[in-house]
């Protein structure tokens, strides 16, 4: 997140994220509590109060990216990555509801994750059993 906002590319409220990895289970309860729908779903990003240093939450469900990894053929770490930068674009103002805004999101992450990976600053996500 660091490399995303010293870009300036996609400029973000001050102050911290919350960037929390959970489970399908959790991740649909808080589906389910903010947005009626029952379903697990891959990110939730949760404006913050930047007045108070406090930019948002992003809510990263690990099961569904691996998931999509194994169905894909993709990688569960880049999965993880795109979910991370999906939901701090969120902060910095992006939206995907509408087809329009969901064509401009997706640019920004193929942009965002291209910045990080050519300043090698791609992380590496894995999870331990």
């Amino acid at each position: 997140m660091r490399a995303l906002d010293s870009s300036n590319l996609f400029p973000c409220p001050p102050g911290e994220v919350s960037l929390v990895f959970m489970g399908d289970e959790q991740i649909a309860k808080i589906h389910r509590e903010f947005f009626n729908d029952p379903e697990p779903t891959d990110v939730i990003t949760f404006e913050g109060e930047p007045e108070m240093g406090f930019a948002g939450e992003i809510c990263v469900s690990v099961e569904h990216a691996q998931r999509y990894a194994a169905e894909h053929g993709t990688d569960f770490s880049r999965e993880v990555t795109l979910y991370v930068v999906h939901g701090y674009l969120h902060l910095a103002g992006f939206d995907d509801i509408e087809p329009a805004d969901r064509r401009r999101m997706r640019a920004a992450e193929k942009k965002a994750l291209g910045l990080l990976e050519s300043s090698d600053k791609l992380p590496l996500f894995r999870v331990d059993t």
